[in-house]
């Protein structure tokens, strides 16, 4: 057996690499595998029967790499199980491991999963996984709360939370472990496949070891002309798919006697995966709510109160909203309730003085807010409303607005708001404290920036100091109570619908500047300072305006039809300017 330069025995890893119509990606995910080292035997492509370049790409190679051993499917699975099946089946080495021809692994990946299961005897290593929104490389770490420290867990009853990690490529696997156990995914077009194979892996109950290291980086890509399976959430289709994936996922676990698991997997689904799809409701057009209600609900009469009470408050409170009411309602209300911190918006109703969702709803009990068992003042779901508002020069107000809820906040008696501005993707921070005047039942602060000296530190601290890219900060706010400690949330964004404002001074010569809503409706701020940074925010608009989606007029010979197709626009450059600054700078972002 070779032994690396390490210590750690060399050709024990098979990399199982799957793909479809991706020869823009497949070869750069193919060598992250390869450049792994020595731990890595044979790097297995499996080419589920792709239409484009795909396969001929990997032959080439493979021609050049003696590692590299490629499997093609001679039908399209429609899914990423059965070529997954088929690389596992295909593997010579003891471990095997995932990877998506979208995707990479990062350096050092294989190697640090393969130390912690030889040192620690397991079948199972795992560590963290990344989220990379592309093209701008802002990182996310995916439950970042497992992989903390290095730790071994005897049993996955040990330490029910691993089932929030429903993640298969972010862990190496003993080959014989899944063939012991008969573990394998679902086959065909099956979203979400990850859930059931997890499912099956917890219920064999292996010893796993946890390393804080980076293992894989994920790909997101919400611009691409196809969205990833998991990705694509236009159609209702896609969340009855993964509650398809969650009931069998519990199911396994239920019918393998681990009732700790099922449990926390059912909690898990509340607090992570219906509060994502709620963010996204208002988004959608009447049918998709109607649809999506209706499912919803069915669901949510098998859960059990057990299941109810474990969960997140804001998770609680929005199943009983569904729960009680028969058709879609209050859906931007609930949006903000599912956001990431919670907001809990007015009217604030009651039903025999006890808080409810709405004085027509009173099932819909909000509990844990008043009362024995109250949760402390610094983890209320408070409301701040925020406002920018032009003024002379390069300077801008800020308006805050503090909503009471149910008396909590006032008998904390909140006296001061720190703002935070934060540059995504950067190291800058500007903060500004101003008191808090109270004004009937809310609390209200004015503060005024100064955008140029923003702009000037977003250029000093971004991650690009060669160029004045388009900045964006995202506003959050702290409030310091004389009780109850300090609440900290974002700003939640009111009336951002103002044009782009063009100003001009000496640090920053030409400044575009415009708030606008995160996708979870939090305030940000986008600046583009200098002449070449807002003429490239104008160009890129006006392209958007000249894009234009047509039908196809094309006999089915000629092949596939181009997706879009420039159509000239004849306008005044007058009437062209003032179209593109009234358009929004981009869609709304997610957070």
């Amino acid at each position: 057996m070779a032994v690396n330069g390490s210590g750690i025995p060399g050709a024990q890893v098979s990399v199982v690499v799957i793909g479809y119509d991706d020869a823009a990606h497949i070869a750069d995910a193919v060598r992250s595998a390869l450049g792994q080292g020595p731990a890595v035997a044979e790097v297995i492509a499996v080419d589920d029967a792709s239409t484009d370049r795909t396969g001929p790409l990997l032959d080439r190679l493979a021609t050049g790499e003696p590692r590299l051993r490629v499997v093609h499917r001679p039908v399209n699975s429609g899914g990423c199980g059965t070529p997954r099946n088929d690389g596992v089946r295909a593997a010579t080495a003891p471990y095997v491991m995932f990877l998506d021809s979208d995707d990479v692994l990062p350096h050092g990946a294989v190697p640090a999963l393969l130390a912690a299961a030889l040192e620690h005897e397991v079948p199972v290593a795992a560590g963290l996984c990344v989220r990379r929104e592309l093209p701008l490389g802002r990182d996310t770490p995916w439950q970042p709360q497992l992989y903390r420290r290095a730790v071994v867990h005897d049993s996955p009853e040990d330490h029910p939370a691993l089932v929030r990690d429903t993640l298969c490529v972010n862990k190496l696997y003993a080959r014989a472990f899944l063939t012991r156990h008969g573990i394998v995914f679902p086959d065909g077009r099956f979203p979400y496949e990850d859930f059931v194979f997890g499912a099956r892996l917890l219920a064999a109950g292996p010893r796993l070891a946890l390393v804080p290291d980076t293992v894989y980086v994920w790909h997101v890509r919400r611009n691409a002309a196809r969205a990833s399976l998991s990705l694509d959430r236009r159609h209702v289709e896609n969340w009855q798919a993964r509650l398809r994936a969650h009931g069998q996922g519990v199911a396994v676990l239920t019918e393998a006697g681990r009732t700790s698991l099922a449990h926390a997997a059912r909690v898990k689904f509340l607090d992570h995966d219906l509060r994502m799809y709620v963010r996204e409701l208002p988004g959608h057009g009447p049918a998709y709510r109607r649809a999506w209600w209706r499912v919803t609900r069915d669901w949510l009469a098998g859960c059990e109160e057990a299941d109810l009470r474990a969960a997140r408050a804001p998770a609680r409170w929005i199943a009983r909203v569904v729960l009680a009411s028969p058709a879609p309602r209050d859906l931007d209300r609930l949006a903000q309730l599912a956001a990431r911190p919670a907001r809990l918006l007015p009217p604030y109703a009651e039903a025999g003085g006890e808080p409810v969702w709405a004085a027509d709803l009173p099932q819909a009990a909000l509990d844990g807010l008043t009362g024995p068992g109250a949760k402390p003042a610094r983890r209320l779901p408070v409301t701040v409303d925020a406002t920018l508002l032009p003024g002379p020069g390069l300077r801008a107000g800020l308006r805050l607005r503090v909503h009471e809820i149910y008396g909590r906040l006032a008998a904390a008696n909140p006296h001061t708001a720190d703002v935070e501005l934060r540059l995504r993707d950067g190291a800058a921070v500007v903060e500004h404290s101003v008191p808090l005047a109270r004004d009937g039942a809310c609390w209200r602060a004015a503060l005024d920036l100064d955008l140029g000296q923003l702009a000037v530190h977003g250029h000093r601290d971004g991650p690009d100091r060669r160029a004045r890219a388009p900045q964006a900060w995202d506003v959050r706010v702290r409030i310091h109570c004389t009780h109850g400690g300090v609440l900290r949330t974002a700003a939640r964004a009111v009336d951002v619908r103002t044009r782009p404002c063009v100003r001009f001074g000496l640090r920053c010569g030409v400044l575009l500047a415009q708030p606008c809503a995160t996708g979870a409706g939090s305030l940000a701020l986008r600046l583009a300072p200098g002449v070449r940074c807002g003429a490239g925010v104008v160009l890129r608009r006006v392209r958007r305006m000249l894009v234009r989606r047509l039908p196809a007029r094309r006999p089915a010979a000629a092949g596939p039809r181009p997706a879009v197709r420039l159509v000239p626009v004849r306008l005044p450059l007058a009437r062209l300017l003032s179209a593109v600054l009234r358009a929004p700078w981009s869609r709304r972002d997610d957070a």
